[in-house]
């Protein structure tokens, strides 16, 4: 990904919406027209009584359980109380999350489609209730001043509903439906004069874009030209297809050659995210007949980026990731009960398009035991992607290839292998993309049958003010710190505490941003040099981290560091799970059935500390930052019966140097194994004028690692009596799915 990305992106998103309008004669004028057609119809209804009538038959049943009278609920103004916490005592606040209404919009066309089928007048009815009784209570919450939904899902839904049921009412009936709906749609939007709406979300283009906005282009398609609220809807229609474009302008950028979405954050991505632009391209292709998906051939990249975050279980339907920006950190699992929806969607658009990356999706696809795709109408629509051949268990588990770089993310995955056993990695550099990103440049992971190095803190849920004042910023991650007095506080998101503690930083960045300087990988090693030193601003001359994976277990980390001050003191950061052991210069920690030994080199007057245990587990500014105790309390609880605790991280290591300079190098090597090995890799400091280096010695081998201690950043590699590897300067370009060679 180029650094003019952002750049290139603005001037992009400003092309759009002043051009052809070609598409808008496209448009058909009959109903329905989302997600399915007149002539599309027979081909859903026949899936529907045939190969998904096991799906069909469920739904018939809930919608048959279905009220003939719905009420809504929960569109009452909000009352300002206080909320308890661990922490004390504190006032709900507009930012605090609120219950959603409770609508009808799901069920709604769970109704309409079932009518659709059966033909049955009840079911058309309860839709017509539902849609009606929906619509009302969306405009009171809004005039009660509060939002009616964090998503736009719902309202979506119940907009598809009446395009679905159309046909089957009078004039009489359609006008206050859709009128009512496509109001509060408008009332929703942003602009001058509007009231301030509690918890509205404006989720736009470069973030989920599943808020308000979302709901445009759905309500102008479904009121578009039958003469209730046309200029209105038209509106929303153009409104809505200049703002999808935008999005896919936006999404395929940060995809670039690699893979990934909006945010580096599977959780959100595996989430709502994909739903946005998987619904314009259904209903668009429902609506025009056109497949607009292969104009974006770069999305179908995603699955790439899930591949490569993916740490696979033995024995167990689930799948672990890295825990990366705002996950929760409870079990850092990832969110696999999407996997079926999202990758048969990404099979069904990009199948033509790049089927490499259609044959992942159907591998990871194949993984999880939910075989159904969630939203309503999806079992129906697509095929069952039997025409898309997976990869081999064994090339997904053994690919060639050692790491990836997802360049506009910001994230390097490296790893031994894609099995349960492996050894994997993830370091964090130079993101275009900051989108739920912590102030972490420069930041890794490790993860070897258990979370040896490991982001911590947590977001909890939003009550408290771990988020803001610890889990967000640079001392829960595996950072370098430099501390000035005084410094404030960094921003981020959440409850933010006016206390004097609370509006200090402590030691970390003021910026997520970085450069990445280098990137290689090959069978022997995988390099990154990434340079933080703008993160810190003024107090930060330097903050230059150089980082290898030795094949397969073995890593080095070599820091340049130098501070504005000299008083200006440096720690180097390391984040376990349970407390460990420091032996002399080495740390021992171990989680789950894995272990970690970090080995410190440099500086050699350094000076180990262990912070943490009851009390300090989220220690920065002189206090803890306490989670909030209700949901600590069912989170513990939860997790004990399967045995398990929060991966929170409750200890840290700080390195620092023993007296104040303005310059410091820190290099460390760790080695990630099983709890049955008793020592880490042995290793040996070397040096010589301009370089600072080590000695290891691998399994049948002996590797000297070599760094600039000034000026240029570089390096090299050496294997004893084989090659030597200059380091690179530069980043080594990848492209596209490369799972056999």
């Amino acid at each position: 990904m180029k650094n003019c990305f952002l750049a290139c992106m603005m001037l992009s998103l400003c092309s759009f919406g002043a051009g052809d309008e070609a598409w808008l004669s496209l448009i058909r004028r009959d109903h329905p027209r989302m997600f399915f057609n007149r002539d599309t119809w027979p081909t859903v209804k026949a899936r529907a009584l045939g190969e998904q009538r096991q799906v069909f038959e469920t739904m018939l049943r809930s919608v048959e359980n279905y009220p003939m009278d719905p009420v809504c609920s929960g569109y009452d103004p909000i009352v300002f109380g206080e909320v308890k916490t661990a922490s004390g005592t504190h006032k709900i606040t507009a930012a605090t999350p609120i219950n959603s209404v409770r609508d009808w919009g799901p069920e709604a066309a769970q109704c309409a489609f079932v009518w659709r089928v059966t033909g049955n007048p009840i079911f058309l009815e309860k839709a017509r209730k539902m849609i009606e009784v929906s619509a009302a209570a969306y405009r009171m919450a809004i005039k009660n001043g509060r939002a009616v939904n964090w998503y736009s899902t719902n309202r979506v839904l119940a907009l598809a509903a009446y395009d679905w049921i159309y046909e089957g009412l009078d004039d009489a009936q359609r006008k206050p439906l859709i009128t009512e709906l496509v109001a509060h749609v408008e009332e929703v939007q942003r602009g001058p004069g509007k009231p301030r709406i509690i918890r509205l979300n404006s989720s736009g283009v470069g973030s989920g874009f599943y808020g308000v906005e979302n709901m445009l282009w759905f309500s102008g398609l479904a009121a578009y030209g039958d003469g209730y609220c046309d200029e209105l809807a038209l509106k929303h229609l153009r409104r809505g297809y200049e703002l999808n474009q935008k999005l896919l302008e936006y999404r395929s950028r940060s995809a670039g050659d690699d893979g990934g979405l909006s945010s580096g954050v599977d959780g959100y991505c595996m989430g709502a995210y994909p739903w946005s632009h998987f619904n314009f391209f259904h209903t668009y292709l429902s609506a025009t007949g056109v497949n607009v998906a292969k104009d974006w051939p770069s999305m179908a990249l995603f699955p790439n980026w899930i591949y490569w975050l993916w740490i696979p279980v033995r024995g167990s339907n689930a799948a672990l990731t890295f825990g990366f920006g705002d996950c929760q950190h409870v079990t850092n699992e990832m969110n696999i009960g999407t996997v079926y929806e999202h990758m048969s969607q990404y099979m069904h658009f990009f199948k033509d398009a790049d089927p490499e990356a259609a044959s992942l999706a159907a591998s990871l696809r194949s993984l999880v035991n939910k075989r159904t795709p969630g939203w309503v109408v999806l079992p129906f629509i697509l095929g069952s992607g039997d025409d898309v051949q997976p990869y081999m268990e064994q090339e997904l588990q053994h690919t060639p290839l050692k790491a990836r770089h997802f360049e506009s993310l910001g994230q390097i995955v490296m790893r031994s292998d894609w099995t349960p056993e492996g050894t994997y990695c993830l370091f964090t550099s130079g993101a275009e993309i900051t989108q739920h990103k912590h102030l972490d440049e420069n930041n890794f992971v490790i993860y070897k049958q258990g979370f040896l190095a490991l982001d911590s803190g947590t977001r909890g849920r939003e009550t408290d003010y771990n988020l803001r004042h610890y889990y967000a910023q640079t001392v829960a991650h595996n950072c370098i710190l430099i501390h000035q007095p005084g410094e404030p506080l960094a921003p981020y998101w959440g409850m933010r505490e006016d206390s004097p503690e609370g509006k200090l930083n402590h030691g970390g960045m003021i910026t997520p941003k970085g450069k990445t300087l280098a990137f290689e990988t090959n069978d022997l090693f995988t390099y990154v040099a990434g340079d933080a030193s703008n993160a810190y601003g003024k107090k930060g001359k330097e903050a230059v981290r150089q980082f290898i994976h030795l094949q397969p277990d073995y890593f080095v980390v070599y820091d340049r560091v130098a501070a504005s001050d000299p008083n200006y003191r440096k720690e180097w950061l390391l984040h376990t799970q349970n407390q460990p052991i420091i032996n002399g210069k080495t740390l021992i920690a171990d989680e789950n059935k894995g272990r970690l030994f970090c080995e410190s080199l440099l500086p050699k007057d350094a000076k180990l500390t262990l912070v943490g245990g009851p009390g300090k587990e989220f220690w920065a500014s002189g206090k803890n930052w306490e989670v909030d105790s209700a949901w600590l309390e069912r989170t513990v609880n939860n997790l004990a019966k399967s045995g398990r605790e929060p991966l929170f991280g409750k200890w840290r290591l700080e390195v620092s140097p023993g007296e104040a300079r303005v310059d410091d190098r820190f290099l460390h090597v760790l080695t990630a194994c099983v709890q049955t090995v008793e020592a880490g890799i042995p290793a040996k400091l070397l040096e010589s004028p301009d370089q600072d280096g080590v000695e290891l010695q691998l399994p049948g081998k002996t590797i000297e690692v070599w760094f600039n201690r000034t000026g240029e950043v570089g390096g090299k590699i050496v294997v004893r009596g084989g090659k030597t590897y200059e380091l690179r300067k530069d980043i080594q370009p990848q492209a596209g799915v490369k799972i056999v060679p």
